[in-house]
């Protein structure tokens, strides 16, 4: 048993002498690699194997044969980037901490190119966005050769042809001559094009509506020539209608015969309601409450309902829409609307009942919507009870521009609306208005955005008192002028109370500059008046902060009038929203 014992202890130490005497052994590697710019400096070390031993021991045997193996491996990472004549200058040295491999490169004169050839069979230089790779091919002509962007261009053309309709495209010269003694390449791309293909029919699968209005979203007619465009702005129209969580729109390629290929449309289903609701805040309306149900579709022809409501210090609202969607070139949709509205603000009080129907399509780039509404109730204006009935055809154009949805550093926006009714038909008074609203947003360097809006507006009425405060012109408040209140502007009647005016005309200039990436300051001043007869000029200035917050941007603005001798205080203004 001893004896055992004692082998057993011998073998131990003469392993343990092993392992120490291969751990003396052992160390790490560095690597360096001078004499190269960024980029290339990156190729030769992702190439050369010795730097994956950066975590890993190795012997000096093997520090030493990867030593003079990355010294050919570092003059071959350079070729693809066109220099075929790098001299390699090494040095290994070892120091208390492991090796240290040191790559000196010069990398030479590069080869440049000295002709391409790029042939295409057919008409397919005639499509747009062929002749568009084809100008941004690189390299060019007198160009260091790079084979990465040389890969990188042939894609694209293929990628345009295919795009374009020619399905069958493939490459049939594909190639790079280097006489490195010249330093000179030449290349020559051809294609065999082959036929340009039309579109063939569109089949939807998935898809809880009729196939009759998911048809009416294609964009083109069959047998029109194919495009990957036209692709892509069927399945945005589809997603845009958000009828659908998943959209993918592919062409048939195996059942492409005869220059016809057939489109495959594949869908799930979105969720069929929708229900929001949450607390809000704003100087303009007080603290609120608000809750909506949408139905995004309400049978298998894809009509949509909507119901809101919202209740605030100053405002109480019920709404409800029914859309007919008419989907088709124009993108137009028939509604059907009624709201009830209780406002009361310290300018007016009022209760009033709406009913709309209007049609909603799309025109040159803008949404145009127009048709009748009904507005009947009662208000107060300065103390001065009222109740009337108009019924007036309403007419909107609207378009919205923008680099970001939520905060947009380049965007703009432009509404206009019309209204007018006749006395008598249905209407107390007659009138006839128009309004416009701009917005305008502009960065400014890295952290700065300059924002600029302003508002119009004009009408004509036979009794101004028969109409209801939202359609009256009223200017102060938080999307106004700042530092006086909500609808606090316009002129008053013989005991100073503001009874609204017949013109609009508010301009404003904001400056914002973001100190770290969420928050930052604001400075402001904004003009105009709400008048009917003399234009007198309102302004308001002051100082804000701003806050991106995952609800959207908080504006929080301290403001007050400038050189009005009856308005002096300090307002607060508080507006959580997009900006345009």
């Amino acid at each position: 048993m001893d004896l055992r014992r004692s082998q057993f202890l011998r073998l131990a130490a003469a392993i343990a002498c092993i392992i120490a005497v291969a751990r003396a052994d052992a160390a790490r590697v560095t690597t360096r690699v001078e004499g190269l710019n960024d980029r290339l400096t990156d190729a030769v070390e992702d190439a050369i194997e010795i730097r994956r031993y950066r975590q890993r021991e190795v012997s000096a045997a093997q520090a030493r044969r990867l030593f003079e193996r990355g010294k050919a491996e570092a003059a071959r990472a350079l070729e693809p980037y066109g220099y075929y004549h790098a001299e390699v200058e090494a040095a290994l040295t070892e120091g208390r901490d492991g090796f240290v491999a040191t790559y000196t490169i010069a990398p030479g004169e590069p080869v440049r190119v000295g002709a391409v050839s790029i042939e295409l069979d057919g008409d397919a230089r005639e499509r747009r966005i062929v002749r568009r790779a084809l100008a941004a091919f690189e390299p060019d002509e007198g160009d260091v050769l790079d084979h990465g962007a040389y890969e990188t261009g042939k894609r694209n053309i293929q990628g345009a042809l295919v795009a374009s309709g020619y399905l069958d495209a493939e490459v049939a010269t594909h190639r790079v001559e280097v006489i490195a003694a010249e330093n000179r390449a030449t290349i020559a791309l051809a294609w065999k094009v082959g036929p340009r293909y039309v579109f063939g029919p569109t089949g939807f699968s998935g898809a809880q509506l009729e196939d009759a209005l998911l048809a009416r979203y294609v964009p083109w007619r069959e047998g029109a020539f194919y495009s990957q465009a036209e692709l892509l702005k069927l399945q945005q129209r589809l997603t845009d209608a958000e009828y659908f969580s998943v959209v993918e729109v592919a062409p048939d390629v195996e059942k492409a015969e005869d220059g016809v290929v057939p489109i495959n449309v594949a869908v799930i289903p979105a969720k069929r309601s929708l229900y929001t609701g949450g607390f809000f805040v704003g100087t303009d309306t007080g603290f609120g409450v608000r809750a909506g149900l949408e139905r995004r579709y309400v049978n298998r022809r894809g009509h949509k309902w909507n119901v809101g409501t919202e209740f605030s210090q100053r405002l109480r609202t019920v709404s409800s829409t029914y859309t007919i969607p008419l989907p088709g070139r124009n993108n137009r949709s028939w509604n059907f609307g009624a709201a009830y509205r209780d406002e009361r603000t310290d300018t007016s009080e009022s209760r009033t009942t709406k009913l709309a129907a209007n049609e909603t399509r799309e025109w040159r780039d803008w949404t145009l919507t127009y048709g009748p509404q009904i507005v009947t109730g009662d208000f107060t204006v300065a103390e001065e009870d009222g109740s009337s009935t108009l019924l007036y055809p309403e007419v909107s154009l609207t378009r919205k521009v923008a680099d970001d949805v939520d905060f947009p550093r380049r965007g703009w926006s432009i509404t206009a609306v019309a209204r007018a009714a006749a006395e008598g038909f249905l209407s107390d008074t007659s009138f006839a208005s128009v309004r416009g609203d701009a917005k305008y947003v502009r960065g400014l360097g890295p952290r700065g955005r300059f924002i600029a809006r302003g508002t119009l507006g004009a009408m004509h009425v036979d009794d101004f008192d028969e109409l209801p405060p939202e359609l009256r012109y009223f200017a102060g408040g938080d999307r106004s002028i700042r530092g006086y209140g909500y609808q606090e502007i316009g002129p008053r009647n013989a005991r100073e109370l503001v009874v609204g005016g017949e013109y609009l005309a508010v301009a404003s200039a904001e400056y914002e500059h973001y100190f770290v990436e969420r928050w930052g300051g604001a400075v402001f001043v904004d003009a105009g008046d709400a008048f009917t007869d003399d234009f007198d000029t309102k302004l308001g200035a002051g100082v804000g902060v701003r806050w991106r917050s995952p609800i959207g941007l908080v504006r929080l603005d301290v403001a007050k009038p400038v050189g009005d001798a009856f308005e002096s205080g300090v307002a607060l203004h508080l507006v959580i929203g997009p900006d345009l």
